[in-house]
């Protein structure tokens, strides 16, 4: 909730809901991508002071996809507008999706009229409950068609709670390809969006330069 003194907005934050998966050398990553590796590099009883060795691919986790990742010629993180990756989010409960099943039209436009230029599309399916298993892999997918009707709306960030918002396995990527096309964004592997739980979240998902 917002209000305005002496003409600057003041935040009141009442909850703080963490999207991210946590980063271990667990974390499951999109088959064939570099596996990630933490471990320690200096100790207080060594060196004097702890640090992490930390060799992770660019996808390793919880993160966002530039341009640059599915298209030569797209912005790369550093160059991408930074207003892209903050906004009001709208979520789309799809939690009765199952393996390998399309996100349609028709699943999301009851939250059509809710979308709108700078606001952040959160398609939520549950399926970070599966990390660990097999079936994390074989997970809902968003059809093609939802998002070039959502990029005609002014969305350019979509964010979803599996690895991949297209099907992971296939040598074709739809959904990828239409973001990267109007240099939008794309954050992926995230998880807890059914804790969102109030209306009108503040999305904040500033990536390292």
């Amino acid at each position: 909730m917002g209000c305005r003194k002496g003409g600057i907005v003041m935040l009141k934050v009442e909850k703080i809901v963490d999207l991210s998966l946590q980063l271990t050398n667990d974390t499951p990553i999109y088959p064939g991508d570099p596996e990630p590796n933490i471990s320690v590099a200096t100790t207080i009883e060594r060196d004097g002071y702890n640090l992490l060795h930390i060799h992770l691919g660019s996808q390793t986790g919880s993160h966002v996809d530039a341009p640059y990742h599915f298209i030569n010629e797209g912005q790369r993180v550093d160059e991408s507008d930074l207003r892209l990756f903050i906004g009001v989010g709208v979520v789309i409960p799809v939690i009765e999706k199952g393996e390998e099943e399309a996100i349609t039209l028709k699943d999301v436009e009851p939250y059509l009229d809710q979308l709108a230029s700078g606001k952040i599309v959160l398609f939520y399916t549950g399926w970070s409950k599966y990390v660990g298993e097999e079936k994390f892999f074989r997970h809902p997918y968003v059809h093609e068609d939802v998002i070039h009707e959502m990029i005609k709306r002014g969305i350019r960030t979509f964010f979803m709670d599996t690895i991949n918002i297209d099907r992971t396995g296939g040598t074709e990527f739809p959904v990828h390809d239409a973001v990267a096309k109007v240099n939008g964004i794309i954050a992926e592997n995230l998880t807890n969006f059914g804790a969102i739980d109030f209306p009108n979240p503040l999305i904040s998902a500033f990536p390292l330069r």
